[in-house]
C-alpha cells in the first residue's frame, strides 16, 4: 500500500509540475475604431447634472489576443448604418492585424444595443458570450424594446454557438480575461477585465457608464433598465479599480482613447 501511495504521490507531483511549467499565454489588447460622433450629454443623467447638448462620443471595439486565440469585445455600429458609423469595418481592421474572422474564437457582447452589436454577424464562427438576461430579452416574443435582434439571428436560429452568462466568466480559465456581470444599463449588461503583463489590469466599461462624469459622480441615465443595479455596478467597478490598480476605459468617452496604444499597436 505504501508503494502504491508513493507512486500516486509522485504521479500527482509530476502532473502538477507539468501544469505549472507551462508558459503563461501572452495577452494583448487592441482598440478598434467602430464609430464616432456626438451625443446630447443631458440624456445621461436622471438628476439633471449635465447641460451640454453636444459632446464628442466614440464607439469602440476591442480585440484580445490570448496565446493563439482571439476574442472580440463589442462590434460597434454597422458601416453605413448612420452618420456615426465607422468607415472601415471590423473585419477590415482585423485584416490589418492579420486576423481572419474565422480565427476569432469568442465574441463578447456588453449588451444588445445597436452601437455595440452592429457588426456581430461578421463573426459567425465565434462563440457568443452574452449575459443570460440579455439573451432572454433578445429571444423573447416579442423581444425587449431597444434590443438589436437582427445581428443575433445566426445564433438565435442555432447556427452559431452561444454561452449565456449568469455570472462572471473566466474566458480562458487563467484569470487574464474575465467577463464581469454589471447589470443596470440593460438587464444582462457586462463589462470586461483584461489583465496585461506590462500595463496591468484594464476594465472595459461597456455602457456601465458613458462619460468620466458618470463614473466620477455615479451618474445614471434616465433610460437605464434599473437605477439601483446601475449604481451597484459602478461601485463594483470602482472597487475593482482600487483593488487591482486597474485602468478603467470608458468605451464611449473619447478622452479615454489614449489610454490604449493607437491602432494597430496593442497594449501588453
Amino acid at each position: 500500500m505504501h508503494r502504491i501511495a508513493r507512486a500516486l504521490f509522485i504521479a500527482a507531483s509530476l502532473t502538477a509540475l507539468g501544469v505549472s511549467a507551462q508558459p503563461a499565454a501572452e495577452v494583448t489588447l487592441t482598440r478598434l475604431d467602430c464609430g464616432t460622433g456626438f451625443n446630447d450629454q443631458r440624456r445621461f443623467s436622471d438628476t439633471f447634472a449635465y447641460s451640454d447638448p453636444r459632446v464628442p462620443f466614440t464607439f469602440s471595439c476591442y480585440m484580445i489576443k490570448h496565446g493563439d486565440d482571439y476574442m472580440v469585445w463589442d462590434t460597434g455600429y454597422l458601416p453605413g448604418s448612420n452618420p456615426s458609423a465607422p468607415t472601415v469595418s471590423l473585419v477590415e481592421q482585423l485584416a490589418q492585424v492579420k486576423v481572419r474572422p474565422e480565427q476569432v474564437k469568442y465574441v463578447g457582447i456588453s449588451h444588445f444595443h445597436a452601437d455595440h452589436t452592429g457588426q456581430l454577424a461578421s463573426l459567425p464562427a465565434s462563440t457568443l458570450l452574452i449575459g443570460d438576461r440579455e439573451w432572454a430579452a433578445l429571444t423573447a416574443t416579442p423581444p425587449m424594446a431597444g434590443a438589436n435582434v437582427a445581428p443575433f439571428k445566426h445564433w438565435i436560429s442555432g447556427g452559431g454557438k452561444v454561452e449565456p452568462q449568469a455570472a462572471d466568466k473566466d474566458v480562458f480559465g487563467d484569470g487574464t480575461v474575465v467577463i464581469l456581470r454589471m447589470p443596470g444599463h440593460t438587464p444582462g449588461h457586462q463589462a470586461l477585465l483584461v489583465r496585461l503583463k506590462e500595463k496591468g489590469a484594464v476594465i472595459l466599461s461597456g455602457d456601465a457608464v458613458h462619460f468620466r462624469e458618470n463614473y466620477e459622480n455615479t451618474g445614471v441615465p434616465g433610460s437605464n433598465f434599473d437605477r439601483a443595479q446601475t449604481v451597484a455596478s459602478i461601485e463594483r467597478i470602482k472597487q475593482i479599480e482600487k483593488n487591482l490598480k486597474a485602468t478603467v476605459i470608458i468605451q464611449h468617452d473619447p478622452r479615454d482613447i489614449g489610454r490604449l496604444p493607437p491602432f494597430p499597436d496593442a497594449a501588453r
